[in-house]
């Protein structure tokens, strides 16, 4: 029998549940992972439930690897067996094993984001449509914004003139993902409810594999994904799912939090559990995350609580700018290295990428080891892509956008010319490229020059297809391509260390390979493709002991002993044009955000405001965050320099508050944000052109500049001196 007595009351109630619907409010560090991975162990060592009948999906590969991993020391090799997953990842599958009754071939390639823009901005060109008008990244986002709605192009509402187009553009897109063999990475989910709902062989084969569906961070699903669930449950209905709706931080993206929220309305008979214990964080850093998030109205009643010890007082710093913020974080890691902690202890978080410049530039100055979350992947480096588009047009023919950008890599002398023309016969007789470069009577109407060196690109593809088509290991293929395509030759060539650098990035291309097929013996190129393109920033495993940076919401799901929070001011976190009056959800937001950050520390929690700061171009009155002056007084301690005297206060509650001469303010007491020229936020004053508006925001420099929301004008920025009180 499986061992329950580690778990908490709580915990154990949720892994007994006997069946049907459940879900489990699980606060910041109160185990939720630990909880998934017990009902499942407990499913099939006390119920007998075969384990590849038991279907969990969560986000990211990182977190279904220690999912894996955990069920693997609980049930030994049957661990193994438990469908585990993220949700492309678990509906590419299903499309390639069971999709072919709705028309998905098992081969079909997968697009990412830069491929699905490059698709696109061809859609565009070849219906006259102007890219500066109707931006292709925009475009693009409108399609998976549908698609995330499970609408497809007939399903679009069309109110105005961009809605009709965005209707044509996705209708041909859609056709060209058909005639390419290819789905992007909204299709996953969208052809598997798709499926699920209009085809029924497709249907019985799938929601009958299941008798157990158990989903983590539930918050974060958006509609297509909260239909998914909810089919392959039907019958069963044994579905869990997993979450915090105070951790909801990708609104965004998609996701909507009302899916945990009002999971009782969808499913009345299920029954809640609540997590509230965290094993995490001391007593003093937990009332001030409840403090925080206690403020907003939208969320299932909890109160995170510890038997850990209270802890150090939380230190606010007031700091005079960025570059002394930044001298902030490099004296806070000398003093933590020198009681014992190592650089890898510490995590410094930002509400924006922008702000994470300085911090690098004086963490380089002082020779201190850094990594940044969420920067350049390597599968995101133009070589391996290069190499990576070679290996799916070897698998997939029909993928024209990978083919699209192979054609002239390394240089072969097949210009924009040939590529256009080639484009045109492709549209001409509804052919994919690859169809085109092997219809020698198309390729009659091009020059002789062109022709010469299209049939040699075309005789490299057929033999490096050949290739991949001999059952060689991966790796074998790999290094084939390397050596067939030129690419070796072209970096040797370019004697720079910035090509040698990407020369050993291919050859780690090669090398991943190798490994991806020694941990998978029967593995093919289709597989390791997939696995490459499902993989995300957040999966990434960086050694050494070096600090962390990363932005808040790059820091979901991670924990440090150590945790600074920088630019904790008005219009920076929380972000600029956060109107409380205008869009309670967005401040709500960016609320739970701050829970985040906070809850992500387990030991010591440093808070940091600028009195100036320079972002974005602009420099700006620092006003400190009103998630500063929620805190508890009584757990946090001030440190710091104040303009207007020589020694810190005596209190955070005294140096969050102005003295004569000082623009610092309580937001709690609703005072106004700014003092600069006589204007003030909120004042109504008028302007020659524009007529009367409100003051929205006061900004330092020279000159000093106003944000204005005037009537049928809406909010301009204008210089101070020309405005005047109404």
């Amino acid at each position: 029998m499986l061992d329950l007595s580690s778990l908490n009351s709580r915990q154990r109630e949720a892994v007994i549940h006997e069946g049907g619907p459940l879900v489990v409010f699980a606060g910041a560090g109160s185990g939720k992972t630990r909880v998934i991975t017990f009902r499942v162990a407990q499913r099939i060592a006390a119920h007998g439930v075969a384990p590849w009948k038991i279907l969990a999906v969560t986000f990211t590969n990182k977190a279904a690897g220690e999912m894996r991993e955990r069920l693997l020391g609980l049930l030994g090799e049957q661990g193994a067996a438990v469908q585990v997953g993220t949700f492309h990842a678990t509906c590419a599958r299903l499309l390639r094993r069971y999709g072919e009754s709705s028309g998905i071939r098992k081969d079909f390639t997968i697009y990412d984001d830069q491929d699905q823009q490059a698709l696109v901005k061809r859609v565009l060109r070849d219906l006259g449509l102007d890219e500066k008008r109707y931006q292709p990244k925009a475009m693009a986002g409108r399609i998976n914004r549908a698609k995330q709605e499970v609408q497809g192009p007939d399903e679009i509402e069309t109110p105005d003139a961009w809605s009709e187009v965005v209707r044509r553009v996705y209708t041909t897109y859609e056709e060209r993902l058909r005639m390419a063999n290819a789905l992007d990475f909204g299709d996953l989910i969208y052809r598997t409810v798709r499926a699920l709902e209009s085809d029924q062989a497709f249907r019985d084969a799938v929601v009958g594999r299941f008798q157990h569906v158990l989903v983590d961070e539930f918050q974060d699903t958006n509609h297509a994904q909260f239909r998914l669930v909810r089919l392959l449950s039907e019958g069963h209905r044994n579905l869990c799912v997993v979450g915090d709706d105070d951790q909801s931080i990708y609104r965004w993206r998609g996701a909507d939090r009302r899916n945990i929220l009002d999971f009782r309305a969808s499913f009345p008979d299920a029954t809640l559990v609540k997590l509230e214990q965290n094993y995490r964080s001391t007593q003093r850093i937990l009332r001030a995350a409840n403090a925080v998030i206690a403020r907003n109205t939208e969320r299932e009643p909890k109160e995170l609580w510890t038997d850990n010890p209270e802890g150090d007082a939380i230190l606010v710093v007031r700091t005079m700018d960025e570059r002394d913020e930044a001298r902030l974080v490099l004296r806070g890691l000398r003093e933590l290295s020198s009681q014992g902690h190592r650089l890898s202890d510490v995590a410094i978080f930002y509400r924006t990428h922008a702000q994470s410049r300085v911090i690098e530039e004086s963490l380089r100055s002082a020779n201190i080891g850094y990594r940044i979350v969420g920067g350049m992947r390597f599968y995101d480096r133009a070589e391996v892509k290069d190499l990576l588009a070679y290996l799916r047009v070897m698998s997939n023919p029909a993928d024209d956008m990978s083919l699209l950008r192979i054609i002239n890599t390394p240089a072969r002398g097949i210009g924009k010319t040939t590529v256009t023309r080639l484009l045109d016969s492709a549209a001409q007789y509804g052919q994919s490229l690859s169809d085109v470069l092997d219809d020698d009577a198309a390729l009659a109407q091009l020059g002789s020059a062109a022709r010469k060196r299209l049939a040699a690109f075309r005789g490299l593809m057929n033999g490096l297809r050949d290739v991949a088509a001999s059952g060689a290991p991966l790796g074998e293929i790999g290094a084939e391509l390397v050596n067939r395509s030129g690419y070796a030759e072209m970096l040797q060539h370019d004697d720079t260390p910035e090509a040698d650098a990407r020369f050993q990035n291919i050859q780690e291309l090669v090398a991943s390979m190798d490994e991806f097929q020694a941990e998978r013996s029967e593995s093919t190129l289709t597989e390791f493709l997939e696995n490459v393109t499902l993989q995300t920033s957040a999966d990434e495993q960086v050694g050494g002991d070096r600090v962390t940076l990363m932005t808040v919401h790059a820091a979901k799901g991670l924990e440090f002993p150590v945790v600074m929070v920088t630019g904790l001011e008005e219009q920076v976190f929380p972000f600029k044009g956060i109107d409380p009056w205008e869009d309670p959800e967005e401040l709500e937001e960016e609320r739970r955000l701050a829970y985040v950050a906070f809850t992500r520390a387990e030991q010591r929690l440093v808070l940091s405001f600028a009195a100036v700061r320079r972002i974005f171009g602009q420099q700006r009155v620092g006003i400190p965050s009103r998630f500063l002056t929620e805190l508890p007084s009584e757990d946090i301690e001030w440190i710091g320099a104040r303009s207007s005297s020589p020694s810190p206060p005596a209190s955070a509650s005294a140096a969050l508050h102005p003295e004569p001469g000082e623009s610092y303010v309580d937001y709690s007491e609703g005072s106004d944000l700014s003092d600069l020229e006589g204007l003030r936020r909120g004042m109504q004053v008028r302007h020659p052109k524009f007529g009367v508006g409100e003051v929205r925001e006061v900004m330092q420099g020279s000159p000093p500049r106003v944000a204005v929301r005037f009537a049928g004008w809406g909010t301009r920025t204008i210089i101070a001196s020309y405005l005047e009180p109404a």
